[in-house]
């Protein structure tokens, strides 16, 4: 992998990511996935990889850390599955801003860690019902591995 390690990103980094995206959304037959990441002023958490998208709202999410499914994902470093949203969530829908700009009904979202730390979530999406199953989690944790690998290009 020819990685550019300057300060600016490899123009093929973005392209991975959304590889990773696309992969996972064709493999577990969803309608979203995407990767939320904590920005390097530790506070702000913005969604810059996503695949299944119906609009470019996503561009426009930012959240702080420990809000929306993303921030909590990251504050906590566990898991989070949300079903039949808005109904059975803590706080107010408007709190899960992506969930409102895809009309998510179903999400399962789980860390990415980077140093050993809580940096990112993944998060697979449905626009209807879905039962998360063990198989759909571990193709997930199987993906964030490979994200993984390519933070360190990310956070430079």
């Amino acid at each position: 992998m020819g990685f550019n390690h300057q300060k600016q990103r490899s123009p093929g980094l973005k392209e991975q990511f959304l590889a990773e995206c696309n992969r996972l959304r064709k493999n577990m037959q969803i309608d979203f996935v995407g990767i939320a990441l904590q920005q390097s002023d530790g506070l702000t958490i913005t969604w810059p990889f996503v695949s299944g998208n119906t609009t470019n709202k996503y561009k426009h999410i930012t959240v702080r850390y420990g809000k929306g499914v993303a921030g909590k994902v990251i504050s906590t470093g566990a898991d989070l599955a949300l079903e039949s949203f808005p109904n059975r969530i803590s706080g107010k829908p408007t709190e899960y801003p992506i969930m409102l700009a895809e009309r998510l009904y179903s999400a399962y979202a789980i860390p990415i860690n980077f140093k050993g730390m809580p940096k990112g979530a993944l998060l697979a999406g449905m626009r209807s019902q879905i039962d998360w199953s063990k198989a759909n989690i571990n193709q997930m944790k199987q993906m964030t591995t490979e994200i993984e690998k390519l933070l360190p290009y990310y956070f430079q």
